[in-house]
């Protein structure tokens, strides 16, 4: 075998391949912006007020807000005081979805947040550090008329973060006080049509349970789901990339195993990125429509943090592995500084989406977010990944000006060249910038995607400023992700050409007759490139020709 594609193939020829690529990451844009509506909905619900006057409120029952057998509802919480109503009796009552709709496996999951509406009163004041308790229950049926089947019950604690701005004075009562949104569920997959939800405030004044936390007057939820459309959307897009990645990533390893040489580093991580990429393309989810599998969340997290770990460290190799005066290239232990934090940051959020969506498949009502120990335990995860992530940007960009610097230094040389090696060193070093730049922007676009996502998940748990991400940004991506590691294993991969090559480095010369390589190894060797990433010829080549 000769050396690789993008050394060997014309520029007419990969002119015509990158149009193609470009082609097909322009569908992957308007296939989300003009096929699939928005990645996301949310949808408000305001509990109904229930009175449970049962003695033991423990024992199973479940009350409707609404239909044949709602329950016994009043109006607002003054209502409750000449009826001789407690607040014990008193039961917040959520259903899923709205009236006439129902839930679909194909939402994917659902999140909610908690808005509780709380009066302001002078004899009954929000106090410092003030917690809610409350008793939740939660149920689910497929029919409307059916049974309900308990999913959940928990006692769900959290803690109050609420200001007044007016002044507290008897003529400011009654109005409400200006509350952060609280975590309050999530669940990682939606098979059921029907939930159902009982929100109860259960008061202890001896055990202080839910003392000096005001006067709560309704609670509200937001629950966002996944658009089902989008969902097909993303199934096909997963359905249909899967076997185009699959196959090249087979073809290109068949490539490099007919070598007469032993793989090197660069191809090895190049056929990893193919099988990471793989990983995050099998369309698992498909099953999701059908089983009740409430882990798919937090296994797509995991295979999306293999594939950024992945990326990540192959930009460094790639980078490393072109650097023309590096003298430990084809050895990964010459880049534990570089892949070192990247594993760091890697094992760091593992951790951290473990004690979150880990904990929530037996418990969705847990948020790490909701103590003080939990909420530090996060953020110290956050920090570490986040240092990591600044320290690996730090050693790319080190290493891409090194790269272009030695780039400079070699082209000083190309003049002094006979005409057929400088338009040989000429076409690679063009090829190479460019693919730098491509993969500059990858890197680029692949930051932003995920500053992005993350700032969009914490403005659904704990408020903030909303970032609007539409379905073609998330398209766009995963298209761009699959193109990029395709026309890596693509140009990459060794050339069929069989002209003048070196069968110990697998190293193409750049001549096609016997004469022309001769004379191709006299000159190389008058000018002596031996630490060139192009120096491609060695004692035994030359003893061969």
């Amino acid at each position: 075998m000769a050396g690789a594609i993008i050394e060997n193939m014309s520029t007419k020829k990969l002119c015509i391949v990158g149009g193609i690529l470009l082609v097909f990451q322009i569908i992957a844009f308007l296939v989300g912006g003009l096929i699939a509506p928005g990645p996301t909905t949310a949808v408000s619900y305001m509990s109904v007020k229930c009175v449970d006057a049962r003695k033991n409120h423990h024992k199973t029952k479940w009350l409707m807000p609404w239909g044949p057998n709602q329950c016994d509802k009043i109006r607002d919480i003054e209502e409750a005081i000449p009826r001789e109503i407690e607040a014990n009796d008193i039961v917040f009552s959520v259903h899923i979805p709205l009236p006439s709709m129902e839930m679909s496996p194909w939402f994917q999951f659902m999140l909610f947040i908690l808005q509780l509406d709380i009066a302001f009163k002078l004899n009954n004041q929000i106090r410092e550090n003030a917690e809610v308790s409350m008793d939740v229950s939660l149920a689910y049926r497929d029919d409307a008329f059916a049974e309900w089947t308990e999913m959940a019950h928990e006692r769900v604690p959290r803690k109050l973060k609420c200001t007044f701005a007016s002044p507290k004075t008897p003529e400011h009562e009654g109005r409400y006080y200006e509350c952060d949104v609280l975590p309050f569920m999530e669940i990682g997959s939606v098979a059921h049509k029907f939930y159902l939800l009982n929100i109860r405030l259960p008061v202890n004044e001896k055990k202080k349970i839910n003392v000096g936390i005001g006067e709560i007057k309704d609670i509200r939820l937001v629950g966002i789901h996944q658009n089902g459309g989008f969902t097909k959307v993303w199934f096909a897009m997963k359905t249909f990339l899967t076997p185009s990645i699959f196959i090249i990533m087979v073809w290109y390893w068949r490539r490099i195993t007919m070598m007469s040489r032993p793989p090197v580093l660069l191809e090895k991580v190049i056929f990893a990125l193919g099988i990471s990429m793989t990983f995050i393309n099998i369309p698992v989810e498909w099953f999701s429509i059908g089983f009740d599998w409430t882990w798919m969340l937090l296994f797509g997290d995991i295979r999306q943090g293999i594939f950024y770990a992945m990326l990540l460290s192959f930009w460094i190799i790639f980078c490393g592995e072109h650097m023309m005066d590096q003298h430990e290239r084809n050895h990964i232990a010459g880049y534990w500084k570089q892949v070192g934090p990247i594993a760091v940051g890697s094992f760091c959020l593992f951790i951290f989406d473990m004690c979150e969506r880990g904990v929530q498949l037996t418990n969705p009502f847990y948020s790490i977010w909701t103590t003080d120990v939990g909420t530090e335990l996060a953020m110290a995860f956050i920090i570490v990944a986040g240092i990591c992530l600044c320290l690996y940007f730090l050693f790319l960009c080190f290493m891409v000006f090194q790269v272009f610097r030695n780039i400079s230094g070699k082209q000083s040389s190309l003049p002094a060249m006979s005409k057929v090696r400088r338009l040989h060193y000429e076409g690679l070093i063009f090829r190479f910038k460019f693919l730098m730049l491509i993969t500059l922007a990858c890197a680029a676009m692949t930051v932003i995607f995920f500053i992005v996502s993350q700032v969009t998940e914490g403005h659904w748990k704990w408020g903030g400023v909303t970032v609007q991400v539409n379905s073609a940004f998330f398209t766009g991506i995963y298209g761009m992700w699959n193109l990029y590691v395709f026309a890596l294993m693509f140009l990459y991969a060794p050339s069929h050409k069989n002209y003048g090559e070196d069968q110990s480095n697998g190293m193409p010369l750049p001549c096609k007759s016997r004469e022309d390589c001769a004379l191709f190894v006299s000159e190389l060797y008058q000018e002596l490139f031996s630490t060139s990433k192009y120096s491609f010829i060695n004692d035994n080549a030359a003893a061969g020709i």
